[in-house]
């Protein structure tokens, strides 16, 4: 038997939420951070764009949730929009605080910071670091967590699942910690905990084409649906209008920010087109700009749009954009001379798992915060820079309710070892990747920018025949981070689609040729599914989560 983790609270990922709840607890209380490869690698560190606060006095309150509310087309949770907007400029002062170099005007200490604008927002709001906002703030955590002697940093280590009461025989489904593969030794080992929070971030990798890195596989959504969680909106997969397009360029972004600073979207021949779909033209909110690049993709048979910024000058483009210049130039892309030829890309979860705004999820000592959590903040489109300022606000907020509730929870007893008697080594991992690239291309083609009916059965149908041969794996083979992946990949995809099936509308990020308009004969609900009871497994002590009830609900159907 293996020495068992034991830890006051049991943080599942290591992005700007996962980080900020560590860092925002008090120092004696006992904190374990996993990160499934080095602790960089997610979206904060690749996050170009900002932090989106009212940090100047032409600026208001009242303005941010105005537009925040005016993006997320109906669904967004007013209480909470005006909760997170409200408490926005003191979490951008605490990362001031922690040393995060923010751009300031003109380059001095002494002058305010530099503001930018992005799609959705009236007002300059998005306080940044040039374009590299996210390495700024994730560098400056990793630096202020790896100094604090009561965070312990487990890198290369991957949550299997969730280790609940209930799953171990007891009447009440509450957290006690999770199953985690050391992926370096290949050993699964247990970490309990009093409380567990999930910051484990969003599943854009289910697409083909996505502007997140590897890791954003829906971890923490499949786990928490296998706990027994509801998942909510799931349908709301927004993809940013623009990607660097080059077979050398995975994953790249172009900031939104290209365009709040003049960018303009042009077609091969150099026209622009975004005047022909809305009266803001590049400054759309993401989903209308992704669907106008995505129609006139379809019309013209082009692989690729232009984004232009040749326009300003050098010495602007350096300062703003360097991360871009320089990662265009190594692509042979002057973008100071000429345009960067761009395609949507899957890039944010808007669903998740329902939370309140301290982080609760249905299972008890099970917190949820960042692009794993579906707060009401963004209802069915989120505006440009709030990701980050929620992963800030709700990680606070959870960290308070988690220090309030310590005192009172006893650390769990002993926990069952990971069962690996009835499994072997495998000998046929072209399975996995095979299933792999399968999944992310019909999620492409059948659940993309644009949906119908007929897209979205065929898509269940394929969900269906690779949920059997992944769960066969599975329950035969001794996991590995890849099969892990594939398995919440695969669960995810299904609660998209189903998702998406449920929604007879047209409604922000979710598009159906079937019903392309809004039904504004009923007031906006939430799209929410509900499991069946957790069910053991051959060979393993975690579940299976499968669909009980699916309902549309309205927005106090959350937890």
């Amino acid at each position: 038997m293996h020495t068992q983790h034991q830890y006051d609270v049991l943080i599942i990922g290591s992005g700007a939420a996962g980080l900020t709840l560590a860092l925002r607890l008090p120092v004696p209380v006992r904190v374990a951070v996993l990160s499934k490869g080095p602790v960089q690698e997610g979206n904060t560190w690749y996050a170009q764009g900002g932090i989106s606060a009212v940090l100047d006095q032409r600026d208001s309150i009242e303005s941010h949730v105005q537009d925040t509310m005016d993006a997320g087309a109906g669904l967004c949770d007013p209480d909470v929009v005006r909760f997170t907007v409200e408490s926005g400029p003191e979490a951008v002062q605490w990362l001031v605080d922690m040393g995060v170099a923010f751009t300031r005007e003109h380059s001095s200490p002494e002058n305010g910071f530099h503001l930018t604008r992005e799609g959705g927002h009236q007002h300059r709001r998005i306080i940044h670091a040039a374009d590299a906002t996210g390495k700024a703030v994730e560098t400056s955590l990793i630096e202020a967590v790896r100094a604090r002697d009561n965070i312990d940093l487990f890198e290369q280590h991957i949550a299997v699942d969730l280790i609940t009461a209930e799953r171990i025989g007891e009447a009440s489904n509450r957290c006690l910690g999770a199953y985690v593969l050391d992926r370096s030794s290949g050993r699964v080992e247990v970490f309990r905990a009093k409380c567990v929070t999930l910051a484990t971030g969003g599943a854009s990798k289910v697409y083909l084409y996505t502007s997140n890195p590897d890791t954003s596989t829906g971890d923490g959504i499949a786990m928490a649906w296998r706990a027994g969680c509801r998942v909510a909106n799931m349908e709301f997969n927004q993809f940013h209008p623009t990607c660097l397009y080059h077979p050398q360029a995975k994953s790249f972004l172009i900031t939104e920010a290209v365009r709040g600073e003049g960018g303009k979207l042009l077609l091969p021949d150099g026209k622009p087109f975004m005047q022909r779909f809305d009266t803001r033209c590049e400054l759309a909110p993401r989903d209308i700009v992704a669907r106008a690049i995505d129609h006139e993709m379809k019309r013209l048979g082009i692989d690729h749009v232009l984004l232009d910024i040749s326009h300003k000058s050098a010495k602007f483009i350096h300062k703003h954009f360097p991360t871009v210049q320089q990662r265009c130039l190594e692509l042979g892309i002057d973008i100071t001379r000429e345009p960067i030829p761009v395609v949507p890309a899957a890039h944010y979860t808007c669903g998740g798992i329902p939370t309140d705004m301290k982080g609760h999820s249905d299972v008890e000592n099970l917190y949820v915060v960042g692009e794993s959590a579906c707060t009401g903040l963004h209802g069915a489109n989120r505006m440009a820079s709030n990701s980050l300022l929620e992963c800030l606000v709700f990680a606070t907020s959870a960290a308070a309710d988690i220090e309030a509730r310590l005192a009172n929870h006893p650390m769990p007893p002993e926990l069952p070892e990971w069962d690996e008697s009835k499994v072997t080594d495998s000998d046929e991992e072209v399975v996995v990747s095979h299933n792999w690239d399968e999944l992310r291309r019909f999620m492409w083609d059948y659940v993309g920018i644009v949906r119908t009916d007929k897209r979205l059965e065929r898509a269940l149908r394929r969900v269906a025949t690779l949920q059997l041969e992944i769960e066969e794996y599975y329950g035969n083979f001794r996991v590995t981070n890849d099969l892990l992946e594939l398995r919440n990949l695969v669960q995810v995809a299904e609660l998209i689609i189903r998702s998406a099936q449920m929604r007879k509308e047209s409604r922000g990020l979710h598009y159906t040729l079937d019903y392309p308009k809004p039904d504004d004969q009923h007031p906006p609900r939430d799209t929410i599914l509900a499991p069946q009871k957790a069910s053991r497994e051959p060979g393993h002590n975690v579940a299976v989560g499968k669909v009980e009830q699916l309902q549309i609900a309205p927005r106090q159907g959350r937890a």
